[in-house]
């Protein structure tokens, strides 16, 4: 049985990250740290998904970090299996496992580690990446235990997809300034072409263009020199 009123702390303390500006990796870090610290665990690490390749992310204690790199090279293991399947994947005594994941088992084994379980972090079809336990001696998972520690996974993974659209929105954002100050230099460069040489502004333009040709740089560049260096074309 697991610490129930710190199991609803931490449950707590992760809903009200998403009122907050908050870091994707510390979060992670902080799933590993709570995980380990409500179950009662040896340890527990984080893989991600990258480019549908599981790569480790971070892993408690930091030991461990050599099983989650063990896993993520092989690309065999139970979290790389939850993710496939989508399901958890437990063991109970690595001892008693004598086919597949071999680089796995023996990482495990220099590190003591007797017992796993892979819980998968994904939201519909989309796939986050995983999250291991471990106990250095055989357990047997409650499914009252695995329950427990889906929902912290499915708490990270929410966080872990907002984090990402939130970073992807303000990507967007800067690309949306970034085009608005061009267009605003422009214009205020071909204005003062167009003045200097008493032409039109579509004359102007050209001579911005041209210049950004011979140059063989961007026509904002261009711009920017003549409205912030007096550049004279």
């Amino acid at each position: 049985m697991y610490d129930h009123q710190l199991f609803l702390r931490t449950v707590s303390g992760f809903a009200r990250l998403l009122l907050t500006s908050y870091d994707v990796d510390a979060t992670v870090r902080e799933l590993s740290e709570r995980t380990t610290e409500v179950f009662g665990l040896a340890g527990s690490g984080v893989s991600l998904m990258v480019e549908d390749r599981l790569v480790f992310e971070t892993a408690v204690p930091s030991s461990l970090a050599l099983l989650e790199m063990a896993q993520g090279e092989s690309q065999e293991g139970p979290c790389v299996q939850a993710c496939h399947s989508g399901e958890v994947v437990a063991v109970a005594d690595l001892a008693g496992k004598t086919d597949g994941w071999e680089q796995y088992r023996a990482a495990a084994a220099d590190l003591g580690v007797r017992a796993v379980a892979g819980i998968p972090m994904s939201l519909g079809d989309r796939v986050v990446g995983a999250l291991n336990l471990y106990s250095s001696e055989p357990r047997e998972w409650s499914a009252e235990d695995l329950e427990g520690v889906q929902v912290l996974a499915d708490m990270c993974t929410g966080l872990l997809i907002n984090g990402s659209e939130l970073r992807q929105q303000e990507q967007l954002n800067e690309q949306l300034r970034l085009a608005l100050h061009s267009r605003v230099v422009i214009e205020q460069a071909k204005g003062m072409v167009a003045n200097v040489h008493g032409e039109s502004v579509e004359q102007a333009f050209e001579r911005l263009r041209k210049r950004a040709r011979d140059r063989n740089a961007p026509i904002r560049a261009v711009a920017e020199a003549v409205v912030e260096l007096g550049l004279r074309l």
